[in-house]
């Protein structure tokens, strides 16, 4: 069994679309609409066949509730790896990303995070190599 499509809530699919891929760098996977739902997705051009984010919008009270829930608690609804946090730091800085925490040594890994202009809370980490 394999994890093929995780979803974040967003207020608002096209700002979230010119985010994750203007600012993060991913690559737009997938986008259909059927009368009113649009089925978005992002992939890492790292692993271009690899999981993809859904962009889904939270018009559903209990999506909304739980995405202003995580955000106010400081909780990321998404989770990203990378080698080299202060690279990325630098890098979606330089492309207008909102940082709430600065790469940070933390137990067993270096994080960073950011807001991603639609409702959320994304922590970028590094593992630390022992």
């Amino acid at each position: 069994m394999k994890i093929k499509v995780t979803s974040v809530y967003v207020d608002d699919q096209e700002k979230a679309l010119r985010f994750y891929t203007e600012v993060l760098g991913f690559t737009k996977k997938t986008d259909f609409s059927q009368g009113p739902y649009r089925w978005l997705t992002v992939a890492s051009p790292e692993e271009p066949e690899g999981t993809e984010l859904q962009l889904a919008l939270n018009n559903n009270p209990a999506a909304k509730a739980y995405q202003q829930a995580l955000f106010q608690q400081s909780q990321p609804a998404a989770m990203f790896f990378s080698d080299d946090v202060q690279a990325e730091y630098e890098r979606m800085k330089g492309r207008g990303a909102e940082f709430t925490m600065p790469p940070t040594d933390v137990t067993a890994s270096k994080i960073a995070m950011l807001k991603d202009t639609c409702g959320n809370l994304i922590q970028v980490t590094q593992l630390k190599r022992w």
